[in-house]
């Protein structure tokens, strides 16, 4: 391989290198349009999901789970227990109740909708392991499966804490 080949090959491979630079992650400008679906049914799940992260998982609310999960819901974050009133104690040792807000105030990327599961997607931002003054962002996200009318099932990508 001849010099200029070698440097054009660099060039090349750090130009690639930097097609690889991230592109944020951006939440959507308009939460109430994600809930929308030619589905009924669809659009009836994610309004159902959409409202439980609101008024239970943010506000606090865990009077209003029964409303929103199964009684045998079942949970597969391994830091969470499985169960309705396992639910409501874990969280309820931590979370206060506050008001209800109109929207979802976690920066949410999409809703999306499949039969009965439902995914919320969020904007995850974290520190960069090469530079911690650096911060990038990455994706979270939240799956429920709904049976009838409640949520029976979750999963997120949480690893053991």
């Amino acid at each position: 391989m001849s010099m200029r080949e070698v440097m054009l090959a660099t060039l090349l491979g750090a130009a690639s290198c930097a097609s690889l630079a991230q592109v944020p992650v951006a939440p959507a400008p308009d939460q109430l349009v994600l809930l929308q679906s030619a589905d009924p049914k669809l659009a009836q799940n994610k309004r159902l999901v959409y409202d439980f992260w609101r008024e239970v998982f943010e506000a606090g609310q865990l009077g209003l789970a029964e409303k929103y999960l199964t009684e045998n819901y079942i949970q597969h974050n391994p830091n969470v227990p499985t169960g309705r009133t396992a639910f409501v104690e874990f969280f309820g040792r931590f979370k206060k109740p506050k008001p209800i807000e109109a929207k979802v105030a976690a920066p949410l990327v999409a809703i999306t909708a499949e039969g009965n599961l439902v995914i919320l997607s969020f904007v995850r931002e974290q520190a960069d392991p090469k530079d911690a003054s650096k911060k990038y962002t990455t994706t979270w996200f939240d799956m429920f499966r709904i049976e009838g009318g409640k949520i029976a099932e979750h999963w997120d990508p949480a690893e053991k804490q």
